[in-house]
């Protein structure tokens, strides 16, 4: 009981003190929105281009928000030796640590349907396959948490967090087929793609909202977790190796 205790006090810490804060906000909502409606204009294909869009925009809007939230808060309270603090609390370095993840997991999950609101003003949302929607949603948010972890644990400032983040970002927008169908890539870097974890939640969101998929659900969904086991030990190891040891 003190350890779940603990794990939802951490929880609401970070979200009071970290995640409304302004370059949050703008790198994980605004940025995102904008970088959509670019496209969106520069298509000029009017409301028919929303459902192939709005993947796009769904995943990104997990991505940077889920990111620049670990970049701040992981980063910063390493540097403020506010982190040794709470390796007194009675709870497991596992634990610990998906609470420090936990509250950027249920923003990224909150983020993603800001866009979907806006979205079912201008689309028919009927036909959206939500039992599929909704598990991608939550799947690239806590991939997207745990990239953002292995990276913030990495550095020692919050900016070369935020710098090396992009590092990941800004390729994984172009390679995982967000805008542009992985068929269309260069067959050099096609492979590529398939090495990154937003591309198999991406298939699954396109799938789900317009049909476009090219794997089965269930396997995209598998893969996605199998990233999401391997990013959260990573990092787990690099925290014991580094700040522990």
């Amino acid at each position: 009981m003190k350890a779940w205790t603990a794990f939802f006090n951490i929880v609401l810490k970070d979200m009071r003190t970290y995640y409304l804060k302004p370059p949050n906000i703008s790198w994980g909502l605004i940025f995102p929105l904008a970088w959509t409606g670019m496209f969106f204009i520069k298509s000029g294909s009017g409301l028919g281009t929303i459902p192939t869009l709005l993947p796009a925009v769904v995943a990104v809007s997990i991505l940077f928000g889920t990111t620049s939230m670990l970049a701040v808060t992981v980063t910063f309270e390493k540097k403020q030796r506010s982190f040794e603090r709470l390796l007194l609390a009675p709870i497991s370095l596992e634990l610990l640590m998906l609470a420090k993840t936990g509250g950027a997991i249920l923003f990224g999950t909150a983020n993603a349907f800001v866009p979907v609101i806006m979205a079912a003003f201008l689309m028919d949302m009927s036909e959206v396959v939500w039992a599929a929607f909704v598990p991608a949603v939550v799947m690239i948010a806590v991939a997207s948490t745990f990239l953002g972890l292995f990276i913030a644990v990495a550095v020692s400032e919050v900016f070369e967090a935020q710098t090396f983040s992009n590092f990941f970002r800004f390729p994984m927008i172009f390679l995982c087929g967000l805008f542009f169908p992985i068929a269309h890539l260069p067959f050099f870097l096609k492979p590529v793609s398939y090495v990154l974890p937003l591309t198999y939640g991406a298939d699954v969101l396109h799938g789900a909202v317009h049909g476009a998929h090219i794997m089965p659900y269930w396997l995209d969904l598998s893969i996605l977790a199998a990233f999401c086991i391997g990013l959260f030990m990573l990092s787990l190891r690099n925290i014991k190796k580094h700040w522990i040891a």
